[in-house]
């Protein structure tokens, strides 16, 4: 009966996949480049098109000086740009696979029913679906760069001492080349977004200080890894376009008190309104292992809930808090949540089809998001 079960689901989670991969595609196909996406096709500074790589280049460097600090992000969209609408949209279902991919790992669930949780999820809790993952910018802003983010966190966490269970991240260490390829990663993981960057930097921080504090050795990549993070974190935030943007936010002729009002506000927001669906779902699965079946949560998982917390917590030194901007934080509570889930299924395997029903009717949301979208775009809907 056992493997009948595990057959079953295992079939249904595979056509759900095949599902989902169609339905994001055929939503991006419907979702056109748009505002700044019009803006980033050009060199900025003019009305002249990209054409090539240098143009790139030289309205990275304007970007820099005039508008913000967000070089590799705006980067990769002009890239995304440059290719073409249909590369574009290929491109964003690729990442959209590799960020489930990629909370699998951090989350260390690496079964079929968990990376169906992993792509459903940050659809169904997304505070907002279409600005965050099929905006071209939005994509490259969020999607793509927290791609980047996962796999630099990735390094460090496997470094904890965790207890070996299944499905679990052992502490084994021996990844090839990563001595080189980790600066290049620590410097996009750092230099992506104002909230997110120092919030990975701060991690794998804490990862070498308790390496060090327990008897063992940083590897010098470990450290190699954590400058890099840290240089694209101030590269981010000192540039000299972020000074100019916030001179023309609105509440730059508040008064100071006002000021602080309006940011614990959009804080306040951001946890109540924005992530409130995520942290529900992380709320009731801590309570069942933690206060039902007496399970720790572990340390990567308190990590993984620290980062959220200063993520979230440092947009309050931002004039401005999106709802998009939440996207980081929501997909750190979704790899705390993963992982909180299979230690639930270690101790109780019978919970196994509750937890995919629950991941079923979040990915049932998403889906509704996608279909609704389309259907309006194909006339369904008038």
């Amino acid at each position: 009966m056992k493997e009948n079960s595990r057959r079953l689901m295992w079939t249904v989670t595979g056509a759900l996949l095949a599902l989902s991969v169609l339905v994001i595609y055929a939503t991006h196909r419907e979702v056109p480049f748009m505002m700044d996406d019009l803006w980033y096709s050009t060199r900025l500074s003019d009305d002249t098109p990209i054409a090539s790589l240098s143009d790139i280049v030289e309205s990275q460097v304007w970007h820099y000086h005039n508008w913000g600090g967000r070089s590799m992000t705006h980067g990769i969209l002009q890239l995304t740009l440059l290719a073409g609408e249909p590369a574009a949209d290929l491109l964003n279902v690729v990442f959209t696979l590799l960020l489930a991919g990629a909370v699998c790992l951090v989350s260390g669930q690496r079964r079929l029913p968990a990376f169906f949780a992993a792509l459903a999820l940050p659809l169904g809790l997304n505070p907002n679906w279409r600005m965050s993952m099929f905006w071209q910018a939005g994509a490259a802003n969020y999607l793509y760069i927290t791609v980047f983010i996962l796999g630099f966190l990735y390094c460090y966490l496997r470094e904890l001492p965790e207890e070996k269970t299944e499905g679990e991240i052992s502490g084994k260490s021996g990844k090839c080349g990563i001595n080189f390829w980790i600066i290049p990663l620590g410097l996009l993981a750092g230099w992506s977004n104002e909230n997110m960057g120092p919030a990975v930097w701060v991690m794998s921080l804490i990862v070498i200080v308790l390496g060090l504090r327990e008897g063992r050795r940083a590897k010098p990549w470990m450290i190699t890894g954590n400058i890099a993070c840290l240089t694209g974190c101030v590269f981010c935030i000192a540039a000299p376009g972020n000074f100019v943007r916030s001179l023309q936010a609105e509440e730059a002729g508040y008064g100071l008190m006002w000021k602080l009002f309006l940011r614990c506000y959009r804080e306040c927001r951001a946890a109540l309104d924005y992530l409130f669906p995520t942290l529900l779902i992380l709320g009731s699965l801590w309570l069942i292992c933690r206060c039902v079946l007496g399970e720790k949560i572990g340390r990567r998982n308190a990590l993984l809930l620290f980062g959220a917390l200063l993520s979230w917590g440092a947009l309050i030194l931002s004039p401005h808090y999106p709802d998009r901007a939440a996207f980081g934080t929501m997909i750190l509570c979704i790899c705390a949540a993963l992982s909180l889930a299979g230690k639930i299924l270690i101790r109780r395997q019978d919970l196994a089809w509750p937890l995919w029903f629950g991941a079923g009717l979040v990915w049932l949301r998403g889906m509704y998001f996608c279909g609704e979208w389309l259907s309006v775009a194909w006339g369904w809907i008038k």
